[in-house]
Protein backbone atom coordinates (compact mmCIF):
# COMPACT_ATOMS: atom_id res chain seq x y z
CA UNK A 1 0.00 0.00 0.00
CA UNK A 2 1.05 3.56 -0.71
CA UNK A 3 1.46 6.36 1.84
CA UNK A 4 -0.43 9.57 1.07
CA UNK A 5 -0.37 13.00 2.65
CA UNK A 6 -3.64 14.93 2.47
CA UNK A 7 -3.78 18.68 3.03
CA UNK A 8 -6.75 21.01 2.85
CA UNK A 9 -8.04 24.56 3.29
CA UNK A 10 -11.73 25.26 3.60
CA UNK A 11 -13.60 27.71 1.39
CA UNK A 12 -14.89 29.72 4.34
CA UNK A 13 -13.01 30.55 7.53
CA UNK A 14 -14.65 28.84 10.48
CA UNK A 15 -16.15 26.06 8.37
CA UNK A 16 -16.79 22.96 10.52
CA UNK A 17 -14.16 20.31 9.63
CA UNK A 18 -15.91 17.45 11.47
CA UNK A 19 -17.44 15.78 8.40
CA UNK A 20 -14.08 15.84 6.60
CA UNK A 21 -12.32 14.50 9.69
CA UNK A 22 -14.91 11.73 9.98
CA UNK A 23 -14.36 10.79 6.32
CA UNK A 24 -10.57 10.80 6.74
CA UNK A 25 -10.79 8.71 9.90
CA UNK A 26 -13.05 6.21 8.10
CA UNK A 27 -10.34 5.87 5.44
CA UNK A 28 -7.78 5.09 8.16
CA UNK A 29 -6.01 8.46 8.00
CA UNK A 30 -4.32 10.07 10.99
CA UNK A 31 -3.95 13.78 11.60
CA UNK A 32 -0.31 14.89 11.76
CA UNK A 33 -0.69 18.68 11.58
CA UNK A 34 -3.51 21.21 11.76
CA UNK A 35 -4.74 20.55 8.21
CA UNK A 36 -2.50 17.64 7.14
CA UNK A 37 -3.31 13.94 7.43
CA UNK A 38 -1.39 10.79 6.51
CA UNK A 39 -2.77 7.43 5.39
CA UNK A 40 -1.92 4.18 3.64
CA UNK A 41 -4.17 3.12 0.79
CA UNK A 42 -4.27 0.98 -2.32
CA UNK A 43 -6.34 3.74 -3.99
CA UNK A 44 -4.76 6.32 -6.29
CA UNK A 45 -4.31 9.96 -5.31
CA UNK A 46 -7.09 10.90 -7.75
CA UNK A 47 -9.48 8.36 -6.18
CA UNK A 48 -8.80 9.72 -2.70
CA UNK A 49 -9.29 13.28 -3.97
CA UNK A 50 -12.60 12.28 -5.54
CA UNK A 51 -13.78 10.79 -2.24
CA UNK A 52 -12.88 13.85 -0.17
CA UNK A 53 -13.43 17.00 -2.26
CA UNK A 54 -17.15 17.11 -1.40
CA UNK A 55 -16.28 17.90 2.23
CA UNK A 56 -14.06 20.87 1.33
CA UNK A 57 -16.46 23.12 -0.60
CA UNK A 58 -16.22 24.62 -4.07
CA UNK A 59 -13.82 27.42 -3.11
CA UNK A 60 -11.68 25.23 -0.83
CA UNK A 61 -8.42 23.48 -1.60
CA UNK A 62 -7.47 19.81 -1.37
CA UNK A 63 -4.07 18.26 -2.04
CA UNK A 64 -3.33 14.51 -2.08
CA UNK A 65 0.36 13.61 -2.38
CA UNK A 66 1.80 10.14 -2.88
CA UNK A 67 4.92 9.76 -0.75
CA UNK A 68 7.87 7.48 -1.37
CA UNK A 69 9.84 8.60 1.67
CA UNK A 70 9.06 10.79 4.65
CA UNK A 71 10.24 11.74 8.12
CA UNK A 72 8.51 13.55 10.96
CA UNK A 73 9.34 15.26 14.22
CA UNK A 74 6.70 15.69 16.92
CA UNK A 75 3.59 14.93 14.79
CA UNK A 76 0.11 14.99 16.32
CA UNK A 77 -0.27 11.21 15.74
CA UNK A 78 2.05 8.23 15.63
CA UNK A 79 2.83 8.24 11.91
CA UNK A 80 4.75 4.96 12.17
CA UNK A 81 1.47 3.15 12.87
CA UNK A 82 -0.19 4.39 9.68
Amino acid sequence: MTVYFIGYNFARPGQNPKTLWDALTALGAKRVQEAVWIMRSSSTAAQIRDQLWQYIGVGGRLLVIESMEWAAWNPMSDVKSV
